[in-house]
């Protein structure tokens, strides 16, 4: 409580400040560079401009508060925002969860200075530093984002094997300090801006009132959650830890924070659903978390149709941090040839929880379930003619995409490069003009625990360069000492999204930017179709 009163007094004692930008501000207050001229136009017809349909603002609140270095934002400036976490000094080389994550083995060293000489990280690759701050964020706004689906993230089982900790482990406490903390950036650039509903940045609870933001010029944020056990829904032996009921009080909860697009299943098995598998190095210490999450290894079978999940590599060995965690005796398990179909599918609970979203008017997304999870979810949606349904970050089989546009539903896919991105971009343009969804968007999974696009062999992206819409000039960022270059950097982080568009322009061509100019819209669309199958 008195560290929530402490942030409410900075928020209100900034607001006496003078405003960013001004010859006071700037030599009171350092603050990375936006790079970018002119303001994002409103507009009150279609909206036009892309989507970000999964990224996650705040994780450096989840597991436990101590994985992910480095905070969107902080009252007291960039130089306390963008430092590496503690266990990272003096070299690196005690961070052994970003070595094994990035490098494939504990052993390895960076530079764990982030402002202002950034030598390290963020960078592409890294999964445990920083890659959304604030200004970042801004840039890509500025550079045509107009509908930014921030998912509150939490994992109970990896915040417990993660030695370093400074929040709870309970999941439903980090999501609501993760959507406290959207709040909490939404009043800090408030502050800046002039007084209480004057910035960029605002959190959204209907299309309605995201039509009205982004016809104001500003950034339209949609709440999301994922999660891996949801309600306490967790399982031990297959016996479910939570009811009927917890899901019906969750859904209401978080409903009533402003969550309007949400996960069955994430990572681990749980009582709701079946997971897709992760694959390399990730996929051993996420299969460690479903043994000690569940009571067992995932449980696969080599599929006899069509669709599958994702492949479960050789189990490899794991670092002497994770492998304490096995008890005695117990080993990585062998699975059957690929390709690898979970055996788990959508429990009576699981089943229940997506009708308890369709009749919220909340946004199913069905990555991160089995198969079988996903068609049995895909069969409800159907039977309803319910529309809010989405693929957003390359999660789900794309055998499943047909029934996803033909309900009205979205696909949005994972970043990469220009040329991997944009072959996914034409393999499902044929489905979209089939069913008449125009609009394309990306999933960018920041601060997710997966690299960002790197940089293209042969990008060729010319500074400055004009936004899709024609409405801003973009130049090289600047923050603190370092300038970053899409064609070097790849997305180092959140505020190299328009230069990453303004390389896949260049590659595809006219069509390709008008299909990304359709894309907030687009979710628009889908998220309306399911407000109006809310039973009120």
């Amino acid at each position: 409580m008195l560290r929530n009163i402490t942030r409410i007094i900075g928020v209100a004692l900034l607001a006496t400040l003078p405003l960013a930008g001004t010859t006071a501000h700037a030599q009171t207050a350092p603050e990375s560079e936006v790079g970018a001229v002119g303001q994002p136009p409103g507009s009150a017809g279609p909206v036009r401009g892309f989507v970000d349909a999964h990224s996650h603002l705040m994780a450096n609140e989840a597991f436990g508060g101590s994985l992910i270095c480095g905070k969107p934002f902080d009252l007291d400036g960039i130089e306390h925002a963008l430092v590496d976490c503690p266990d990272h000094q003096p070299d690196g080389s005690l961070a052994w969860f970003e070595n094994f994550t990035r490098h494939g083995t504990p052993v390895g060293k960076h530079d764990p200075v982030g402002w202002p000489t950034f030598k390290d990280w963020p960078a592409h690759d890294s999964l445990t530093h920083q890659q959304g701050y604030y200004k970042w964020l801004e840039r890509a706004w500025r550079g045509g984002l107009r509908v930014f689906v921030n998912d509150l993230v939490a994992n109970r089982q990896l915040c417990e094997i993660y030695p370093l900790k400074r929040n709870t482990c309970d999941e439903m406490a980090t999501l609501k300090l993760e959507a406290q903390r959207n709040f909490e950036l939404q009043d800090y650039i408030d502050a800046q801006s002039g007084g209480p509903g004057r910035g960029w940045f605002r959190v959204v609870k209907s299309t309605a009132e995201a039509r009205q933001v982004i016809a104001a010029g500003k950034l339209a944020v949609v709440l999301g959650i994922e999660t891996s056990e949801p309600f306490g829904c967790r399982q031990t032996w297959g016996i479910p830890h939570c009811t009927k009921a917890q899901i019906d009080r969750g859904l209401d909860e978080m409903y009533q924070i402003g969550v309007r697009s949400m996960f069955v299943c994430h990572k681990y098995d749980n009582a709701l659903c079946g997971v897709r598998f992760d694959s390399g190095t990730t996929g051993v210490i996420v299969n460690l978390g479903n043994f000690l999450a569940s009571g067992s290894f995932w449980n696969a079978r080599t599929c006899t149709g069509p669709e599958h999940d994702n492949t479960i590599d050789p189990a490899g060995v794991l670092p002497p941090e994770l492998a304490k965690w096995l008890p005695a005796g117990v080993g990585l398990p062998v699975y059957p040839p690929a390709p690898h179909c979970n055996t788990r599918g959508l429990t009576s609970l699981g089943a229940y929880m997506v009708q308890g979203m369709m009749k919220r008017g909340m946004i199913v997304e069905l990555d991160h379930m089995s198969v079988k999870a996903a068609a049995q979810t895909l069969d409800l949606l159907e039977s309803a003619k319910y529309p809010g349904v989405i693929s957003s970050h390359s999660w789900a089989d794309p055998s499943y995409f047909r029934r996803v546009y033909r309900l009205g539903g979205m696909v949005t896919a994972y970043g990469s490069p220009a040329d991997s991105f944009t072959a996914g971009w034409r393999a499902t343009k044929p489905l979209r003009e089939e069913f008449g969804h125009p609009g394309y968007g990306y999933g960018l999974d920041t601060n997710g625990m997966g690299p960002l696009p790197g940089p293209r062999q042969g990008g060729a992206v010319t500074y400055p360069f004009t936004s899709l819409d024609g409405a801003v000039t973009l130049d090289r960022l600047r923050t603190g000492e370092r300038v970053w270059d899409v064609n070097v950097d790849g997305v180092a982080h959140y505020g190299l999204v328009p230069d990453w568009i303004e390389d896949m322009r260049k590659y595809a061509g006219d069509a390709f930017a008008q299909d990304m100019l359709a894309g907030a819209e687009a979710y628009l669309t889908t998220w309306g179709g399911a407000e109006a199958r809310r039973q009120t």
